[in-house]
């Protein structure tokens, strides 16, 4: 089934390892696309069990005795949700001619200014019949995309009966081949930095080059921080033959999960950069593909494919999204943490729904927890950090280590093990106490040590706990990870309540102290630069001054940006310019 022609201007972002993993079973049957964590392959296992006994379909375990277990585990629940999303999404075109409430739906859910509400208005309005109806239906309609991603950066070896198997059964790898080997049409998100070991292996799939007539099956999107990162990788990937199809724009610190913080640059000048050098990213990436696929002896498209443009990061109204998509030309906006709200669309237990409705600013903060050494947005009061306090007052800090999936760490071992393990916890602790130091700074980094959590455990717990699955291995401890966006958000709604909000035609945010976008980003920014850059930086230290000043200036730089465009005609927004120019204002003589 060809994916491409999304009905949709927004798209749901991957959400930690667990809260997207069947979205997209959820939603794209009406036309929204989502994205799926291949990290956790013995939660996909369930999963895939889970939704074969639901829908009748035989199921067969595939076990660890399977030497590329890890890989077929991830081919069989891409095809079994590829699967169950065509019998829904058919099963919304055939109520088209009993006008059934799913495929009202689907048609009420898109947005107003949408081509196909408007030809089936027109259809419906000549009294067409059933024949004619079903011709249109099967012509126009659309399911969501089921993507995926990767984070290229987790890809551990893995073992077979004791001996180290090669790289292509790495973690990220095999996730790789997991999804080139699947039935699915759509798109691999790559995130968190460049792996060449990992660019290089798409090679070996023929889905990823296009057919004889140019189209590509299995595509790439590259989530990238900024536009030199974007056409550093398009070109490497370019001279393997490899088209990126999509550039995913994501803010470095207003986001969820995994914040990855940019040198300063912000948001705004850094889509301004897409918008004003898009038509030249596809130039010189396209020579540089037509070239590999020549050399290859390929088939060679006289034209070059697409390349869309989206962003995401702390959008949270139909003002924001209708004027990123607008004024920066976006091809769609992400719209992550609001569907954590969103029953229909993400499944986890009640009591952390509950917390997280309840969230404001305070609870939702940028913690050490993250076994990865970067920072993570986490929710204060979640019962994963509380089964971890508990064992820090019993004197056994760290997590059993079940799933060992962020296993990167060769400090005390051969093998890696995880620095939030209570192995790795011990040994450094024991090399702590071995050490002279104040009481105050051996307070400070035993509390560094112990704020590690098993994350890649509690991500995935509440999809277990909301469809009562087995979670015995993994407890009953629950990690969240929204963004700052999330604490303006205070109840639960339902699919098309969310997707009128971010179209405006109904709003679901309570509060009105609410700040743009672009400044809340920028608030963040700042209190990164005051509380965890410029501590750690020595200004006595040329290096480390030269970072310092870096990054305040790309700061001000943005500030200059946002103070120009927003002093411009940019009528969608000038309910609000006068604000945010104010905002803008303050920020500059705070950075000062």
């Amino acid at each position: 089934m060809n994916y491409l022609g999304n009905p949709h201007t927004f798209h749901i972002p991957v959400m930690g390892i667990g809260y997207s993993i069947d979205t997209a079973v959820r939603v794209a049957p009406y036309g929204i696309s989502s994205v799926i964590s291949l990290v956790d392959d013995i939660l996909i296992e369930k999963m895939r069990e889970f939704y074969s006994r639901q829908h009748n379909i035989p199921f067969e375990p595939i076990t660890r005795r399977i030497k590329d277990f890890r890989a077929k585990r991830i081919t069989s629940y891409l095809n079994l949700v590829d699967q169950i999303v065509r019998e829904k999404f058919e099963e919304i075109k055939r109520s088209a001619i009993e006008k059934k409430e799913e495929f009202n739906k689907y048609i009420e859910m898109l947005p107003d200014f949408s081509t196909i509400k408007r030809e089936f208005n027109e259809l419906i309005a000549s009294k067409p019949t059933a024949a004619e109806v079903k011709r249109w239906v099967q012509k126009k309609l659309r399911p969501g995309s089921i993507d995926v991603n990767i984070m290229t950066k987790l890809d551990k070896e893995n073992y077979y009966q004791g001996e180290t198997l090669p790289q292509e059964y790495n973690d990220a790898h095999a996730a790789l081949r997991g999804f080139a080997e699947s039935n699915l049409d759509s798109s691999i998100v790559l995130s968190a930095g460049m792996n060449p070991r990992l660019y290089a292996y798409l090679e070996n799939f023929d889905d990823f080059y296009p057919d004889a007539k140019g189209y590509i099956k299995k595509r790439i999107t590259l989530k990238v921080s900024d536009y030199r990162s974007a056409i550093i990788q398009g070109k490497f990937l370019a001279k393997k033959g490899i088209w990126v199809s999509e550039y995913r724009v994501e803010s470095g610190l207003n986001c969820g999960g995994h914040a990855f913080a940019t040198d300063g640059f912000l948001l705004g000048p850094i889509l301004e950069a897409f918008r004003s050098s898009k038509q030249e990213l596809g130039k010189e990436v396209y020579e540089l593909w037509i070239q590999a696929l020549k050399t290859k002896n390929r088939p060679v498209p006289s034209t070059a494919p697409e390349i869309r443009i989206t962003a995401q990061g702390g959008v949270g109204t139909a003002e924001e999204h209708e004027f990123l998509i607008d004024y920066y030309d976006l091809d769609s906006v992400g719209w992550g943490s609001p569907f954590l709200l969103v029953p229909e669309a993400v499944a986890m237990d009640d009591e952390t729904r509950e917390q997280l409705c309840s969230a404001g600013e305070d609870e939702v903060y940028l913690s050490g927890i993250s076994p990865l050494g970067v920072p993570f947005y986490s929710m204060k009061g979640n019962s994963k950090d509380a089964e971890k306090e508990e064992r820090i007052r019993q004197g056994e800090p760290g997590s059993p280590c079940p799933k060992r999936y962020a296993c990167l760490d060769t400090e005390f071992t051969e093998k890696p093990i995880c620095t939030a393990s209570r192995e790795y916890q011990q040994l450094k602790i024991n090399q702590l106490d071995e050490e002279t130091v104040t009481q105050e700074e051996y307070q400070q980094r035993y509390d560094n040590i112990v704020e590690k959590s098993c994350i890649c455990v509690g991500l995935g717990t509440p999809s277990l706990l909301a469809n009562d699955l087995n979670h015995r291995a993994e407890g009953p401890g629950v990690s969240v990870c929204p963004g700052p966006n999330l604490a303006y958000f205070d109840h639960t709604v339902s699919l098309p309540e969310m997707v009128g909000h971010i179209y405006g035609r109904n709003n679901v945010i309570e509060r009105t102290d609410r700040p743009h976008v672009f400044i809340k980003e920028l608030n963040i920014y700042i209190d990164y630069l005051k509380n965890r850059l410029a501590p750690k930086l020595n200004p006595a230290n040329p290096k480390e001054k030269k970072t310092l000043d870096a990054f305040r200036e790309n700061i001000r730089e943005g500030i200059r940006y946002y103070k120009e465009l927003f002093s411009g005609k940019i009528t969608k927004l000038q309910g609000r310019s006068e604000e945010i120019l104010r905002e803008l204002a303050k920020k500059e003589a705070e950075l000062s």
